[in-house]
């Protein structure tokens, strides 16, 4: 075992991932003072939005200026989800750094969530490819995919099914691509098999893993697959979010969590705890009456626990 292991990037997706699944419309002010505070906290991959239609998702209109601003801090890689073409033409537009395209294991899911069966969400990857390379962008293509390891809608996903994708996602043109727990149906040994299969047919290009708490197992999921090697993992401030098409799909895994999950085993993530719980406190005061969810912040840290402080941008 190395002396100091390898660092574990968490990229805080609560400004998309956590909104979205919200009514209320987070003034863009405040966006801007959590992606700085963010910052500030060690954070440097932080998901600021999403680049689809605002009738939508309101919640969202705001992305195109969150990019902006987060582009001004040096070192910040910048990600915005898009679920389609022409949201892939916006984050080029602006500049961003990862454009994630979600793309469903389940065909029920990606049906109610994009209308479009998953093979024709790759057909559209192939497009947006084509796009990038057109504009001599290096944006990165991210794809996750989402109920990867079952749906509440659907039941039960193949894992070959699952394998097939990002098999498919990769041909299409996709530099790399994650899994994802979307429904909160995963537990450590399927996170454990799936990632490994995954792993041993696309290597080092499967790349993140996306968790849900809705069962109590988050941290545990977030720590098989960090056995497996995966080293990036999404996270929302607060514990926050969901699909708005995945009925009962409630509650990332906290972003404050994972970061101790890590620091207890020794691991560098760069976050600055106090920061970040104080950054977790402004959150409840901006989505005061908003379920928040996690446990460090309201447990606090043990005095055991002894933290480096942030690794250098």
């Amino acid at each position: 075992m190395n002396a100091t292991p390898d660092p574990v990037v968490i990229r805080e997706v609560g400004l998309r991932d956590g909104l979205q699944s919200l009514a209320r419309v987070l003034p863009t002010a405040d966006k801007i003072e959590w992606i700085r505070d963010a910052y500030a906290a060690g954070q440097r991959e932080i998901e600021v939005g999403s680049f689809v239609s605002a009738r939508l998702l309101p919640q969202l209109a705001d992305t195109d200026q969150l990019v902006a601003f987060a582009r001004t801090l040096p070192g910040l890689c910048v990600s915005v989800l898009v679920p389609n073409l022409k949201g892939a033409e916006r984050a080029l537009a602006t500049g961003a750094d990862v454009m994630l395209l979600p793309l469903s294991a389940s065909h029920a899911h990606s049906l109610a969530n994009l209308r479009k069966a998953p093979d024709d969400v790759v057909a559209d990857l192939a497009r947006i490819r084509s796009a990038r390379d057109a504009a001599g962008s290096r944006c990165l293509i991210e794809v996750g995919v989402s109920t990867a390891f079952g749906c509440t809608i659907q039941g039960r996903v193949e894992p070959d099914e699952v394998l097939r994708l990002v098999e498919a996602a990769l041909a299409a043109g996709a530099d790399r691509v994650g899994l994802a727990d979307t429904v909160g149906y995963a537990d450590p040994a399927m996170v454990r098999s799936l990632f490994e299969r995954c792993l041993a047919v696309a290597g080092e290009r499967v790349c993140c893993g996306h968790f849900h708490d809705t069962r109590g197992l988050g941290l545990a999921n977030v720590y098989a697959a960090w056995q497996t090697g995966i080293r990036r993992f999404d996270a929302c401030l607060g514990g926050i979010g969901g699909c708005p098409h995945a009925p009962g799909a409630s509650g990332n895994v906290a972003t404050e969590d994972v970061a101790y999950l890590f620091a207890s085993l020794g691991v560098p993530t760069g976050q600055d705890f106090d920061r970040l719980i104080a950054l977790r406190a402004r959150l409840a005061v901006w989505l005061e009456g908003e379920t928040l969810r996690g446990a460090v912040w309201r447990a606090g840290l043990p005095k055991t626990l002894r933290t480096a402080p942030p690794a250098p941008a």
